[in-house]
C-alpha cells in the first residue's frame, strides 16, 4: 500500500519527467506553426424594400391644458390643502380662505329673504279681500289697482331677496378653492395668512394636465421644401395622405403644423396617448425616458422610399470619405461598396 508522501513523490516524477517529453514535440523539431483559421463574419442578404426616411428633430414638452388657480374670494388664506408636485383630481380642495364675512352676508340675505317672504304673504292676502269687493263696488277701482301693484312688488322683493341669498352662497363657495382641472399642481404661489383676492383674482398655483402630453417639434423649412418635392418628383412616397407631409410617430394620436411666427420653420405638435405620464411638461424625452433638460427627440417617418435597402447599422463604416459597406459577391470574395 503506497503512503501519501510516497504518492506525492511519485507525482512529482512523473511532472518533471513529462516536461523533456513535451520539448520533444513537433516545435523542436523545426516544423511550420499551423495557419490560423480565417475568421467567420456574419452576412445579411440585403433585398430592395420599402423604407421609410426618418428624421430625428428636437422638441419641446407642453402640457395638453394649464389652469391657473386663482382666488375668487377676498380674505386670508387659511389653510393649504394639497401636496406640491402631487397629482390633483377636478374639484379636489386645494385652499381654505376665511369665510367668516361670507357667512354673515349669507345671513343677511337669508334674513332679508324671510322678511320679503312675509310681506308676499300680508299684501297677497289684501289682494286676494279686495278682488271680491271690487267686483261688488264695495272699494275703489284704485284701491284695488294698488292692493294689486303691492302683490306684485312683494314678488318681486323675494325674487331678488332669492337672488341675494344665491349669490352670498357663491361667494361663501368661493372661499373653498378647488382644482378646476385634473392634473400636476406645481409649488404654491402663497403661504397661509396671505391676504387675496383684493381687487383681482390673486394666483395661487398652476395645474398642468400632462395626460394626454403634447410635444412641439420644429423642422427646417428648406428640410420641408426638399422632402415635398422628392415627393412630387416620385423619388420618395408620401407617409400620409398625397401630397402632404404627414408626421408617424409611435406616440402620435393627433399632428398639425402651424408657422412660427418668429421664423419661417412649421411647428408641429404631437400628442402623447393617456397612459405614459412618467414624463412632465419641460423635460426631454428620448425612448420613452425622461429626464431635467427640456428637450425631446422625436423620431418621425415623414415619407418612404420604394425601393430602398436596408443594412443593419454595424455594417456601415463611416470615413473621410463617405460610408462604406463590405459587399461578397458571386465568388464569395467580398470588396468594399458604397
Amino acid at each position: 500500500m503506497i503512503s501519501q508522501r510516497a504518492r506525492f513523490r511519485l507525482t512529482s516524477i512523473v511532472a518533471v519527467l513529462a516536461l523533456p517529453l513535451a520539448a520533444c514535440g513537433p516545435k523542436s523539431q523545426g516544423a511550420a506553426p499551423a495557419t490560423p483559421p480565417p475568421p467567420e463574419v456574419g452576412v445579411v442578404v440585403a433585398a430592395p424594400a420599402s423604407v421609410g426616411v426618418v428624421s430625428e428633430l428636437p422638441g419641446r414638452t407642453e402640457s395638453s391644458r394649464v389652469a391657473q388657480v386663482r382666488a375668487r374670494a377676498a380674505g386670508i388664506v387659511q389653510r393649504r390643502l394639497f401636496t406640491e408636485g402631487s397629482e390633483v383630481k377636478a374639484g379636489q380642495p386645494l385652499f381654505r380662505i376665511d369665510d367668516a364675512p361670507f357667512r354673515a352676508a349669507l345671513a343677511s340675505a337669508q334674513a332679508a329673504q324671510a322678511r320679503a317672504e312675509a310681506n308676499l304673504l300680508q299684501t297677497r292676502a289684501q289682494a286676494e279681500r279686495y278682488k271680491p269687493l271690487a267686483e261688488a263696488k264695495a272699494v275703489s277701482e284704485q284701491e284695488y289697482i294698488a292692493a294689486q301693484a303691492a302683490f306684485k312688488q312683494a314678488e318681486a322683493d323675494v325674487a331678488s331677496a332669492k337672488a341675494s341669498v344665491q349669490t352670498a352662497q357663491i361667494n361663501l363657495a368661493f372661499t373653498n378653492v378647488t382644482s378646476p382641472i385634473s392634473g400636476r399642481i406645481g409649488r404654491a404661489l402663497v403661504t397661509e395668512g396671505a391676504l387675496v383676492g383684493q381687487g383681482e383674482a390673486t394666483p395661487l398655483a398652476v395645474v398642468q394636465q400632462i395626460d394626454p402630453l403634447y410635444v412641439n417639434f420644429t423642422q427646417s423649412a428648406d428640410e420641408v421644401l426638399r422632402l415635398r418635392s422628392a415627393i412630387a418628383s416620385g423619388r420618395f412616397q408620401s407617409a400620409g395622405a398625397a401630397g402632404s407631409v404627414a408626421v408617424n410617430w409611435s406616440w402620435t394620436t393627433a399632428a398639425s403644423t402651424r408657422s412660427a411666427p418668429s421664423c419661417c420653420s412649421p411647428i408641429c405638435r404631437s400628442t402623447r396617448p393617456p397612459g405614459r405620464s412618467h414624463c412632465a411638461p419641460r423635460c426631454r424625452i428620448r425612448r420613452a425616458r425622461c429626464c431635467r433638460a427640456c428637450t425631446c427627440a422625436c423620431a418621425l417617418a415623414q415619407a418612404e422610399l420604394p425601393a430602398g435597402i436596408a443594412l443593419p447599422q454595424q455594417a456601415v463604416q463611416r470615413g473621410s470619405g463617405g460610408d462604406t459597406v463590405m459587399v461578397v459577391g458571386a465568388d464569395g470574395r467580398s470588396r468594399r461598396g458604397r
